[in-house]
């Protein structure tokens, strides 16, 4: 089953993971956090905030707020192509 193994912010809203399938890459979040759609995560523009991420099979910033695995494994990779038929399968394409 796939997880987030390892987790390390990097700089701005950029945070480098770990998967358990051996990939690893950087996932910039900016776009996601700066918009705000999302009510929740808009307490997350506070850099400081952003930054106090943890790892629970996903990145998780308190017991009430975190983000899909596939997600983040999307935003991560999604300009791999050999991972397009995945992307597709999860809804994300």
């Amino acid at each position: 089953m796939l997880s987030i193994l390892n987790a390390h912010y990097q700089n701005d809203y950029k945070i480098l993971l770990q998967f358990s399938d051996n990939k690893e890459g950087v996932v910039d979040l900016k776009d996601f956090i700066l918009d705000g759609q999302i009510k929740p995560f808009k307490q997350l523009q506070d850099i400081e905030k952003f930054k106090s991420f943890q790892v629970d099979y996903t990145l998780k910033w308190n017991d009430d707020l975190d983000l899909a695995l596939e997600y983040l494994y999307f935003k991560t990779f999604e300009k791999d192509n050999s991972l397009q038929p995945k992307f597709h399968k999860w809804g994300y394409i």
